[in-house]
């Protein structure tokens, strides 16, 4: 059994891309898979209650599934930081809620098991703690998903700085392509991944390329084309 913590060098860089991308790899070699995303904002209202879209592409890659309130028990509408969300809605998430609700599902014990974060890796939680403090109660080693683009070398060394800190080893970290501009010229761009894969204390995992115009289904198998999986326990 192997389960990480899926976070991300800000928000939207591509951590359900890859997470997804994982499971669907995983589900391909014939292994069980859970993805989870604990809290999420920017929900939409269904006939079944307030959904997340990155929530459902988890579930959608979970063997054998799971319902939809196991993958994602907080759910807010607004888009706005998981907090700022949860204060609107007239509530707070804890950190020991959050365990309470994920490890019997981690006890599961799935071949591949991801808990995906919101936003970047100290993104708060509520007044007192940030939801990075949920890898560290469940000792989970980290996946980091670097955002491609100018200044990603910065965030990445700094966020990989900030795992460390709490105690937790990087797994390994994915590059996921958010601006072609910083692609354009090959040899920088290869000049940037060698700095990152200097820098970095995990592996790569994969450099995706931009693949946000293609449909939604299709993302997570195509992703797997440019990722290997991490080293469990």
């Amino acid at each position: 059994m192997a389960a990480f913590f899926v976070t991300g060098t800000d928000t939207d860089v591509g951590k359900t891309l890859v997470a997804t991308g994982l499971l669907s790899l995983a589900r391909r070699q014939g292994m069980s898979t859970l993805g989870l995303k604990p809290i999420a904002s920017g929900c939409e209202r269904t006939h079944a209650g307030l959904q997340n879209e990155d929530a459902l592409a988890l579930q959608a890659q979970g063997t054998p599934p799971l319902t939809y309130a196991a993958i994602n028990p907080f759910a807010f509408e607004p888009a706005i930081a998981p907090h700022l969300a949860a204060r609107r809605a007239g509530t707070t998430v804890t950190v020991d809620a959050l365990v309470g609700h994920i490890a019997p599902l981690l006890a599961g014990r799935r071949a591949l098991s991801l808990v995906e974060g919101a936003g970047g890796w100290r993104v708060p939680l509520n007044d007192h703690e940030d939801l990075s403090r949920l890898a560290v109660r469940l000792e989970l080693p980290v996946i980091l998903v670097v955002g491609l683009k100018l200044g990603c070398i910065s965030h990445a060394c700094l966020t990989a700085e900030a795992i460390r800190a709490d105690g937790l080893p990087l797994a390994g970290w994915v590059g996921n392509l958010l601006d072609e501009r910083f692609a354009a010229d090959t040899a920088l761009y290869a000049d940037n991944l060698a700095t990152l894969e200097h820098a970095l204390p995990g592996p790569c995992l994969g450099i995706v390329p931009r693949l946000r115009d293609m449909d939604h289904e299709r993302r997570p198998e195509a992703a797997a084309h440019y990722l290997k999986l991490p080293h469990g326990d």
